[in-house]
């Protein structure tokens, strides 16, 4: 058996019968523990692929297995999603009549955790991101910054081995974009969870491991992020 906590082969997806091909036969790697960027110009397929990997969707052709599951077969997504995998997304997604530690508990209705580790869980998490003193609010009364902070918290509540994180810090100014990567990388040091996340940001592909740069559906190449062949061209960055 593969120790790759993510193992892609084949990978492909179209949309609107098969007139739009956006992954054309993917495969990627990504070692527990790992924290991998993925670029490349839009439409390549960036997205596509974390969504087929949170098994928000599911490919037409090739296998995904993650930590163990083969995602093509797996007979219960729900329950795959909610043990194994969280989500990050360019915005928030918070349900604005809950606040922050409501929002943080969602997660976990899915694996049955009862109300008292719920809420413990919850704290937490948000003193995890620096939030203590905030439980209360809901997210029109926070910042941009702490919105996406809660976000991560609720990606994190059922402990998954894997954060996908789809533009993190597109809708966040330079700071708050800053403080949320510095967040990822402790939880990443502190937890050993392995990170996937897609960016159109030089900058924030420089924190991670290593690049993936996808080209129209496929990986292009991959190395560490001070490697030249990574440099990013305009297009990836538009």
């Amino acid at each position: 058996m593969s120790s790759r906590l993510v193992a892609c082969e084949g990978v492909v997806k179209s949309y609107e019968e098969e007139r739009i091909r956006a992954l054309t036969g993917m495969d990627l790697e990504v070692d527990p523990g790992e924290f991998v960027a993925v670029v490349g110009p839009s439409g390549c397929g960036k997205s596509t692929l974390l969504h087929l990997i949170a098994a928000l969707d599911r490919p037409d052709a090739g296998t995904i297995r993650v930590a163990g599951h083969d995602l093509v077969h797996e007979p219960n997504l729900d329950h795959y999603r909610a043990r194994h995998v969280g989500m990050v997304f360019q915005l928030h997604n918070l349900l604005p009549t809950l606040n922050a530690l409501e929002n943080v508990q969602i997660p976990m209705f899915e694996l049955g955790i009862g109300a008292s580790e719920r809420r413990a869980r919850a704290r937490r998490l948000l003193q995890l991101v620096e939030l203590t003193g905030r439980e209360r609010n809901r997210p029109p009364q926070l910042s941009g910054g702490e919105r996406q902070r809660v976000a991560v918290a609720r990606a994190l509540a059922n402990e998954p081995a894997l954060l996908l994180a789809d533009e993190p810090t597109g809708s966040l100014d330079s700071e708050a974009g800053r403080v949320v990567l510095d967040l990822l990388e402790h939880i990443r040091a502190a937890g050993g969870t392995t990170i996937l996340l897609v960016t159109h940001d030089v900058a924030v592909a420089d924190r991670a491991d290593r690049v993936v740069r996808m080209l129209d559906g496929r990986v292009e190449t991959t190395a560490s992020p001070t490697a030249p062949p990574v440099a990013l061209p305009a297009e990836a960055v538009r």
